[in-house]
């Protein structure tokens, strides 16, 4: 069984794992910088487009991302 982590810690990893700074994903995925921090601080939840938005900035597909997250 995989160890699965919260979304703030997946996306923290999977970010620097493709070598983006919070402005270069933000701007990908056409989300405020303040917006990507916030959700890697665990303060806000992604709604299912930005979640969307996000895997495709990390050039990863959705179901990829949500296997990696508890």
């Amino acid at each position: 069984m995989v160890n699965k982590q919260s979304f703030s810690y997946v996306l923290k990893q999977q970010r620097s794992k493709v070598g983006l700074s919070q402005e270069k994903l933000a701007e990908k995925a056409s989300l405020s910088v303040r917006y990507i921090s916030l959700l890697e601080c665990d303060r806000q939840q992604p709604s299912l487009t930005t979640f969307i938005k996000i895997a495709r900035a990390l050039e990863t597909s959705p179901s990829e991302l949500i296997d990696l997250i508890k």
